[in-house]
């Protein structure tokens, strides 16, 4: 197996195939600015998400990529609408197949990932992965707002109980026909 140091940007181009049946690894870094659908998820983040990757064949005989991605990201507090940073952590457990139903027959702990012959992106395979453990709406962990703005209702003062317009339909209903 061979490793590549962590400051190395990893290659966009792999055939993941041919990288498990030789048990390669690679750890390095991924340019966020190669992955618009993520920056476009999130308001900002760090240059560089950390990867690190494994390449092998199971058990039953799959072509698997297993590894870790991780990427420090800023999104909108869905509270106060201001930003709060996030650590997206991705495990990655995959198995190379051809079909979905080869996919399908898979153990429960791989994913499929459906590929044709040749190269793959790498890169569109973690962003994938960091999108899917982003979460659909992100808070700040402390509270940032006033828990009194919070309330859902408002108290009606017993003034405002004789504007009500629907009075008249009250006494409607109750006058006999």
């Amino acid at each position: 197996m061979s490793d590549a140091p962590l400051q190395t940007i990893l290659p966009r181009q792999v055939d993941p195939r041919k990288f498990a049946q030789k048990g390669i690894s690679l750890s390095g870094r991924v340019p966020l600015a190669q992955m618009p659908r993520l920056s476009e998820a999130v308001q900002s983040g760090d240059e560089e998400v950390d990867v690190h990757l494994e390449f092998g064949i199971d058990q039953q005989r799959a072509k698997t990529l297993k590894g870790h991605a991780r990427a420090s990201v800023s999104v909108v507090c869905q509270r106060c609408l201001q930003p709060t940073k996030l650590t997206l952590d991705a495990d990655i457990a995959l198995a190379v197949v051809w079909t979905e139903e080869q996919g399908q027959d898979l153990s429960k702990d791989l994913d499929p990932l459906i590929l044709e012959e040749g190269p793959t992106d790498l890169y569109q395979v973690v962003e994938d992965e960091l999108l899917l453990v982003l979460p659909m709406v992100a808070y700040h962990e402390e509270q940032c707002i006033d828990a009194a703005s919070l309330s859902a209702g408002t108290e009606v003062q017993d003034d405002k109980v004789s504007d009500n317009p629907f009075k008249v339909l009250e006494q409607l209903k109750g006058s006999p026909k």
